[in-house]
């Protein structure tokens, strides 16, 4: 994705500010409320990205939209308004969200399912994940009915796959082999 690196230094500087002001959590509130209008809303995605419309109009845009937000959200408003980087803004506060759960000592569990999430399948990948790390987890469930069953779980950079379609593949790749001498 494009700009996430700039993004990820955004949101450290603004995590480091918001960590000196002790607004760190007022801040990640306006970041989530914010993430959740810009995915529904893509004429202010629109807005943002426009590089016609000027900076400052882009940040009084924003600043109307959320006016209950804290000054520290402002101030990363206005910053990437200085620096014409407000199409950043989504990539940033997901970026702020994240570093933000991972010094509450929170991890975010992303399950790929081919159905929503059971409850009894939701047991047993929270234990898996326990069995993976001692974060605190926040699960993200993604619906792909290519993977035909199970789930695919991944923490971070680790992966444990218990899909239908993996084990299908590791099946064909045992037979193949076996089949071939």
């Amino acid at each position: 994705m494009r700009g996430t690196r700039a993004a990820l230094r955004y949101a450290k500087a603004a995590l480091a500010f918001a960590n000196e002001t002790k607004a760190a959590t007022h801040v990640a509130h306006d970041f989530t409320a914010m993430g959740a209008l810009l995915r529904s809303n893509t004429e202010l995605q629109d807005m943002l990205v426009n590089p016609l419309l000027p900076s400052a109009q882009k940040e009084s845009v924003l600043i109307s939209i959320f006016p209950e937000a804290c000054s520290e959200t402002r101030q990363v408003f206005s910053l990437l308004a200085q620096n014409n980087r407000l199409a950043l803004l989504f990539q940033t506060g997901t970026q702020y969200l994240e570093l933000y759960a991972k010094q509450q000592g929170e991890v975010t569990a992303y399950v790929t399912t081919a159905v929503p999430l059971s409850s009894e399948l939701e047991k047993v990948i929270r234990d898996k994940a326990k069995a993976l790390t001692q974060s605190k987890i926040q699960f993200e469930n993604k619906i792909d009915p290519s993977i035909l069953g199970g789930f695919i779980l991944k923490i971070g950079d680790i992966q444990y796959d218990a899909s239908i379609t993996h084990q299908l593949q590791s099946l064909k790749t045992i037979l193949t082999k076996t089949n071939s001498i």
